[in-house]
């Protein structure tokens, strides 16, 4: 399939789920993730390159005037399902999700032309820093500040979460200034910049703690006019989020099932167990559920809707939900293996653990919808 324009027939769609499936399987099998949680940078770079040149995955949703392909979040939603089947590793959401969706937001045509068309080309790795020690996803708590010092803005702050904050060669931090809540883009390089890599539970997602000391940094935009585009850009990324849970959990799915008719105890295969058959059974239900509402809020998204905010949350507390749900299940049927090293079904556990918790968890969220739908 060409990734060269609009996807909008579901033959289309089924055919670019197939490629970046088959791209995945080819690249990025479990064996290669597992090499790569033991690295340092924590993926393969070469890999990195050709979802680049090969597929145009980091641009496929970025608008075509930054060298992107201009598909919407549908198609976007399908790369994500691929890439958290699969657990890539890689700086994918970090980049496409967080600071490219971030940029689309913003107001700065300049900053957008230099670093979206970066992106979209695979040249750059970049992500946002926005939560702090509070670990809240509520603008009102944010504590870094920027200051003018002369002609040069400078950031001051800590952020102990960044996903891929310790190789992102471009980081966007969201900070307070005397205007109100901006946005500024801080270099991997930047002189004031620290980081430490964090020992975190799912290490196929690697994340740093980031301090600031006085880092020169570039606003984007004007100053305080950030608030309205982190609020656009929480929601898509809430939505990228959705994808990669209901990718995770279909695969569960599918290794639930083949374990279960492969299994044998007492004589018999464990998938002719009324239990296993109700857990493989309420795993399935809770994937398609997922998987329908996470494509509604990406269909809200394409259509401008107004409820695309509370569609959103919808997703991430339901996929959040069921992912977590699969992840563990999944390790009930396989019993004692489930737990070893050797067995995937702990990553994906980690990976869901992890995931629930990023951008609010399913808690958070439903609190968003009872203030959305004031009840």
């Amino acid at each position: 399939m060409s990734l060269t324009a609009n996807v909008s027939s579901e033959e289309d769609l089924t055919a670019l789920r197939e490629t970046v499936r088959s791209f995945l399987d080819a690249k990025s099998p479990m064996l290669s993730v597992r090499e790569a949680m033991a690295s340092v940078n924590g993926f393969d770079l070469e890999v990195w390159r050709q979802m680049a040149e090969q597929l145009g995955l980091q641009g496929l949703s970025l608008p075509e005037q930054y060298g992107g392909s201009g598909f919407g979040m549908i198609e976007q939603l399908i790369v994500f399902e691929e890439l958290g089947r699969s657990l890539y590793s890689g700086p994918y959401f970090s980049t496409v999700a967080l600071a490219a969706g971030l940029l689309v937001q913003c107001d700065d045509e300049t900053a957008k032309a230099e670093y979206l068309t970066r992106i979209a080309s695979g040249n750059l790795i970049a992500t946002v820093a926005f939560v702090e020690a509070d670990e809240s996803w509520r603008l009102d708590n944010v504590v870094t500040r920027a200051c003018l010092d002369g002609e040069q803005w400078r950031v001051s702050g800590v952020k102990p979460f960044v996903i891929d904050g310790n190789l992102a060669e471009l980081v966007l931090v969201i900070a307070n200034t005397v205007e109100g809540l901006s946005l500024f883009a801080v270099e991997g390089t930047a002189e004031g910049l620290s980081r430490v890599p964090l020992d975190v539970m799912d290490a196929t997602r690697k994340q740093s703690r980031l301090k600031f000391e006085r880092a020169p940094a570039r606003l984007i935009g004007t100053a305080g006019r950030a608030q309205k585009w982190i609020n656009a850009w929480l929601v898509t990324a809430a939505i990228s989020l959705s994808g990669e849970q209901v990718g995770g959990a279909k695969r569960l799915l599918e290794i639930s099932v083949e374990y279960a008719k492969t299994r044998q105890q007492f004589g018999r295969y464990i998938g002719s167990f009324q239990a296993i058959k109700h857990k493989c059974a309420t795993i399935y239900l809770e994937t398609e559920s997922a998987g329908a509402v996470a494509r509604y809020a990406a269909w809200t998204v394409d259509e401008c809707m107004d409820e695309v905010a509370l569609a959103a949350s919808m997703a991430k507390s339901y996929c959040s939900d069921a992912f977590t749900h699969a992840a563990a299940e999944n390790i009930q049927i396989h019993g004692g293996v489930g737990f070893t090293w050797d067995n995937d079904g702990h990553l994906f556990l980690r990976r869901a653990k992890t995931s629930e918790m990023f951008l609010g968890d399913a808690v958070y969220h439903r609190n968003l919808l009872s203030e959305y739908l004031d009840i």
